[in-house]
């Protein structure tokens, strides 16, 4: 089975949440115009008061497409 990664997208200062959270919708109306049913997983999680992310999760072969378009600050495996 492919490994799975999450590209992550942070934000930082007091509205990092509610950025992070907005950056998801944006992720979710790219899947669907994109049409990617079987990919996805997207999320945003508060790290502290000060930094959240927004992020997607995609199989690694399909990571150098995903990233050049979308800009992702960093990935992991999921």
């Amino acid at each position: 089975m492919e490994r799975q990664i999450k590209l992550i997208w942070d934000f930082r200062g007091p509205e990092a949440l509610p950025i992070a959270k907005h950056h998801e919708i944006h992720l979710k109306d790219f899947i669907k115009a994109e049409k990617i049913t079987e990919r996805d997983l997207t999320g945003f999680e508060e790290i502290s008061e000060l930094h959240a992310i927004a992020f997607w999760v995609v199989p690694e072969s399909e990571i150098k497409k995903y990233r050049d378009v979308l800009k992702p600050n960093r990935a992991t495996v999921y």
